[in-house]
């Protein structure tokens, strides 16, 4: 279908129509014996899924900047299973994933893809693995895929505000100007799910792909650093020409070429921050700070990162009040 102004409100209903099918073949079937997941139990400060294609350097990168040994070897499919290592870094724990490589057509389950990145929807973050010489191809291919399954990298959560309601009709508010959609272009799209009773404010001028993403509510909005492996295979112009793209850091695992720098990039695209306590008339405590995430924590989480017990509430007693 040609992309105009009249066709805006058909290619929108197909749309919603695709993501509605995409998300029922998703679905796992409730009948019949239950698959076999990666069952890796979330430990430390923050989780990073190492995701990318067979062969393209995971494991090395694993041994190399972790205390862990995964097997490495010069065939594809080598890691059959999630290994976890720690990253121990300014303080921190952070853990390291690495995931068996997925090829094209993961998200439908092929070659495990569905347990792979299952596994990468718990993570805090994502390491996509490339290798230098096919790095566009395969960024464009594994974002494809996770795409496909709800997750969206390096994207913010659009700032829309939906309720489907039983009764009332739709109530439709934009607090902006829109240039991609409009009232009866929403009402397509609704229409596709079944809604006809809804309460929808639309803050910024979003696309109908955004819209797509708030109704089916299932996404996940990730932080990604595309990590290109095997630059030692580059001339130096090529190198300075990849290094300078957004969310991208280039290394080489076999000379150890850049690894600090992705660590430290890992420790700022998560966030993270070092709290310092002290007792009372004592100095601060500056070898064992609690690590908490930047914008969302509160005293809450701080108070669960000393002691579980501390978030037990006691009840007030009558001088309290």
């Amino acid at each position: 279908t040609q992309k105009n102004k009249a066709t805006e409100g058909h290619l929108g209903s197909l749309k919603a129509k695709l993501a509605k099918l995409r998300r029922e073949l998703m679905e796992v079937p409730k009948k019949g014996p239950a698959g076999e997941g990666f069952d890796v139990m979330k430990s430390g400060d923050a989780r990073v899924a190492l995701i990318g294609f067979p062969s393209v350097g995971k494991s090395t990168l694993l041994t190399t900047i972790t205390k862990t040994k995964s097997e490495a070897a010069g065939y594809e499919f080598t890691t059959l299973t999630a290994v976890p290592g720690v990253i121990a870094y300014k303080g921190a724990e952070i853990q390291l994933l690495d995931l068996p490589g997925i090829i094209e057509g993961a998200a439908q389950g092929k070659g495990r893809g569905r347990q792979v990145i299952a596994c990468a929807r718990t993570s805090d973050m994502v390491l996509m693995m490339l290798d230098a010489l096919n790095g566009p191809i395969q960024k464009r291919l594994l974002t494809k895929e996770l795409e496909d399954v709800g997750i969206r990298l390096n994207q913010r959560k659009p700032n829309i505000y939906f309720k489907a309601k039983k009764t009332g009709g739709l109530k439709f508010t934009a607090t902006c100007a829109l240039t991609h959609i409009d009232e009866k272009l929403v009402k397509r799209v609704l229409s596709e799910y079944k809604l006809h009773n809804a309460e929808l404010i639309i803050r910024e001028d979003c696309k109908v792909d955004e819209l797509i993403d708030v109704i089916e509510g299932n996404r996940i909005y990730m932080k990604c650093i595309y990590c290109y492996n095997k630059i030692d295979t580059m001339t130096i112009e090529e190198v300075d020409q990849l290094a300078r793209e957004p969310h991208t850091v280039v290394i080489s695992c076999h000379q150890g070429l850049n690894l600090g720098y992705l660590v430290e990039r890992i420790w700022d695209t998560l966030g993270m921050v070092r709290v310092y306590t002290k007792r009372r008339g004592e100095p601060p405590d500056f070898s064992d700070p609690l690590v908490l995430r930047e914008g969302g924590s509160t005293v809450e989480n701080a108070c669960h990162a000393i002691h579980r017990t501390c978030l037990l509430y006691t009840s007030p007693s009558p001088r309290d009040s």
